[in-house]
Order: structure tokens, then C-alpha cells, then sequence
């Protein structure tokens, strides 16, 4: 891509972002933030996602376990 094509690029981008309503440029940026993977599953893979979210659901399913007979049991 030469240097006037980038240029040209980039106005073009600008100048549709600047001409969008506010409204419009929030509802964009939410619908891309949900959109978005979890942070253990972008950064790591989904063994680690998989095993977090064991861990989590353990947790809050029976919090009485891990206090009276540890918490793989």
C-alpha cells in the first residue's frame, strides 16, 4: 500500500467515525466489548479456561465442602 492510498485510508476512517452520532459509537463499542472472549480463554487457551471455571463452579455450588472435608472430595 504506498503512502497516499494509507493517507486516503485513514481520512476515510476519521471522517466516518467523526460523522457517526454518539449514541452510535457507544452502542458500536458495547456490542464489541461483548463480543469478546473471556480474558483466561484469550490469554491462555481453554484448558486453563476449562479448569478456572471448574474451580469457580465448585466454589459456589457447595462453599460447605471445602470447610468440612477439603475441597477435591
Amino acid at each position: 500500500m504506498k503512502t497516499n492510498d494509507y493517507v486516503k485510508y485513514m481520512t476515510q476512517t476519521i471522517v466516518k467515525y467523526a460523522d457517526q452520532p454518539k449514541e452510535e459509537r457507544k452502542r458500536i463499542r458495547q456490542e464489541r466489548k461483548e463480543a469478546k472472549a473471556a480474558f483466561w480463554f484469550r490469554w491462555f487457551g481453554i484448558l486453563p479456561y476449562v479448569f478456572y471455571s471448574e474451580v469457580k463452579r465448585r466454589r459456589n455450588h457447595d462453599g460447605r465442602r471445602m470447610i468440612k472435608g477439603g475441597f477435591w472430595k
